[in-house]
């Protein structure tokens, strides 16, 4: 029986996926009826939901330094996301095996998206 190598999951259909896994955590925080989670909760839902928006935006970039500059901001919105993560971990507003998933899904987006614009950038001088 041979094993198929696992081909690498689309960068759009992961932040979309990954936008659906923050509305999620946000109406965890809703219930919880926590004023510090909730927003908390906002300003993550925000950036969380803005990675794949800017991703889906440099598809039609007008230049490629278009795309590499929406795909910046991409990255900037995962660091943010990141950052709320860790912050509603660290005050356990949300306990942390509910977040360890999604912090090291976080840090891998934004290692494909830092991977894509540097190649990007790398193909440019070329």
């Amino acid at each position: 029986m041979s094993q198929e190598k696992e081909k690498p999951w689309d960068i759009r259909e992961r932040s979309f996926e990954y936008a659906l896994r923050a509305i999620k955590l946000y109406q965890f925080l809703q219930e919880q009826k926590e004023q510090a989670g909730y927003i908390i909760g906002k300003q993550y839902l925000r950036a969380a939901t803005s990675i794949g928006a800017n991703i889906e935006e440099a598809q039609s970039g007008e230049s490629r330094a278009d795309f590499i500059h929406k795909y910046s901001i991409a990255q900037k919105e995962a660091r943010e996301s990141l950052y709320w993560l860790r912050l509603l971990a660290k005050s356990e507003i949300v306990p942390n095996q509910r977040l360890t998933l999604l912090i090291s899904e976080t840090q891998e987006i934004i290692a494909v998206i830092t991977t894509i614009i540097v190649r990007t950038k790398k193909n440019q001088r070329s």
